[in-house]
């Protein structure tokens, strides 16, 4: 099938089914898939710029499917992924400029390449070596598997730090954190959100954990919910770049949709330190499929 906006022609049917594989993995990680869905669509022959922008449209449709899902289940902190919105807004739109900026020196593919890479194995093996940890812990201790966490020093100095204005955020179970703090994880995966062409869920969905202390089931699905905002507005302004083919993005929804709703569904089977290992592995994925491209 020729796409005419991107100028490629890629079968259809590959196009939904990284939709669907996207969708569960993102329904049930709270990512956006992008870290995936990018590379695959790079490995096609879709153009990075393309990749970017059309990722983050097929995206927000798939994040909306899941978070409503997750809602439903209770495993949205609303209050917290709104007030993370200042920050993921400046970030995407800093992130789409440097995208704009590395097509004027003809770097887009290189750069944002070894991107990926370095920050992709940096994610899972640092979130390996934790969840490994935490199942060692609560098979030693007996304790409860379900919020289990081996690695919690950096967000109690968050906590502690009294930079006003300081939030509470109940549904997370956050008495009391800096304003501040809450808007640098915004800025940081918004920034990802922008160059990357990603919903920034693989950097978010850990930083909620391990920086702010938020449950990893609640991180999950508030994670879906702040990408639904944040795709969404890279959706715009790349679009008003040029760097979306919307049929592309609506071919990969018809998947996403059905894999979303399964993958969402499927949190509840699991304790947090088992989804934090089992996501451990995508990063290492996609960053094996970048660098295949690469080479």
């Amino acid at each position: 099938m020729t796409f005419p906006i991107s100028g490629v022609t890629v079968d259809p049917f590959v196009l939904a089914g990284i939709g669907f594989a996207v969708g569960v993995l993102g329904g049930f990680f709270g990512v956006g898939g992008g870290f995936i869905a990018g590379p695959l669509m790079f490995w096609a022959g879709v153009p990075m710029h393309f990749v970017v922008g059309t990722d983050l449209a097929h995206m927000t449709g798939k994040s909306i499917v899941a978070a409503r899902r997750h809602r439903a289940l209770g495993h949205v902190d609303i209050k917290l992924g709104l007030v993370m919105v200042g920050g993921t807004v400046l970030g995407v739109e800093g992130g789409a400029r440097i995208v704009e900026m590395l097509k004027r020196i003809e770097a887009v593919e290189t750069v944002i390449g070894v991107a990926y890479i370095v920050v992709l194995v940096i994610i899972g093996t640092f979130t390996a070596w934790e969840s490994l940890h935490a199942l060692r812990v609560v098979r030693r201790d007996r304790l409860d598997a379900r919020e289990a966490l081996a690695f919690d020093g950096i967000a109690r100095r968050v906590r502690r730090l009294n930079l006003p204005p300081m939030v509470s955020f109940p549904a997370s179970g956050i008495a009391t954190v800096s304003l501040w703090a809450v808007l640098g994880v915004g800025f940081i995966t918004g920034l990802l959100t922008g160059v990357l062409g990603v919903g920034g869920g693989f950097v978010r969905m850990p930083l909620l954990i391990y920086v702010l202390g938020v449950p990893t089931h609640v991180a999950v699905g508030t994670d879906l919910f702040e990408i639904v905002i944040s795709a969404g507005f890279g959706t715009v302004t790349h679009a008003l770049k040029g760097n979306v083919d919307i049929l592309m993005a609506l071919v990969m929804q018809t998947g996403a949709a059905l894999g979303a709703q399964l993958g969402a569904t499927s949190t509840r089977f699991f304790a947090g330190p088992r989804i934090r290992l089992l996501f451990s592995v995508l990063p290492f994925i996609g960053a094996a499929l970048v660098a295949a491209r690469l080479w």
